[in-house]
């Protein structure tokens, strides 16, 4: 029997989505728990922080949960590119 990992974004709500990949704590993402690429081109979008990250075991799979907070349009103003 194959073990099986499963991994999720917790959105502030408590919506649940599974994703196919792991996060780090304060990674920034995007609406689907996709990491953002940076400078970002306007602070202007939604965005994501991981601040927390669970793990689940049971028999045959370990689930991952990455809580998700959102981030305020003043945080992300600090990564985006000035262009002048």
């Amino acid at each position: 029997m194959a073990f099986m990992h499963y991994r999720y974004v917790v959105y502030p709500e408590g919506d649940i989505q599974e994703i196919p990949h792991r996060l780090r704590i304060n990674e920034v993402v995007d609406l689907n728990g996709f990491p953002l690429n940076f400078p970002l081109q306007t602070s202007k979008i939604i965005a994501y922080r991981v601040y927390k990250i669970s793990t689940e075991e049971g028999k045959g799979e370990e689930k991952i949960y990455h809580y998700l907070e959102l981030m305020r349009r003043d945080e992300l103003e600090g990564f985006v590119q000035n262009i002048r």
